[in-house]
């Protein structure tokens, strides 16, 4: 069983077809059984990618609903979801000043290197931060992440 960080260019893969959604969907099956965390602002990032696609039709706005239905239901259930604290926030600042990275994005390495300093420090193993975003991949690298990006799997 492996533990996986998930950010929102990651999984989107899991719930409409693109580059590299194979390789998330067999990473994200209950059958994995991996550990899945995300930030709770993937929720609110997912909805409008999902949206994003009605709008520049790639997919209609009844198949978008159906979407955003499963993956209400899976945030539910599938996904353990990260809050972003003050701390973090602040760690994105920086973190968006050093790298150059977008707003969520930033936010996105801050909470998954949130999670890195506990888990570490709690004597469990390390984690994969995956993301489709070539910019944040190589920030996470930098900041001692291992990552990878699913777009490099077909």
């Amino acid at each position: 069983m492996a533990v996986v960080y998930l950010d929102t260019s990651a999984l989107v893969k899991r719930y409409a077809l693109e580059t590299g959604s194979k390789w998330i969907m067999a990473l994200t099956t209950a059958a994995s059984g991996h550990d899945i965390f995300v930030s709770r602002l993937a929720g609110p990032e997912m909805i409008a990618a999902i949206f994003r696609k009605v709008k520049v039709k790639e997919v209609s706005r009844s198949k978008a609903a159906q979407i955003a239905q499963t993956f209400r239901s899976d945030w539910q259930t599938k996904y353990q979801i990260l809050s972003v604290t003050s701390a973090t926030a602040d760690q994105a600042m920086q973190l968006a000043e050093v790298y150059g990275l977008r707003g969520y994005d930033a936010v996105h390495l801050a909470t998954a290197l949130v999670l890195q300093r506990v888990r570490l420090s709690a004597g469990f193993s390390n984690f994969t931060f995956v993301t489709a975003d070539n910019d944040q991949l190589s920030a996470a690298l930098a900041e001692g992440l291992p990552a990878e990006n699913p777009n490099n799997y077909s």
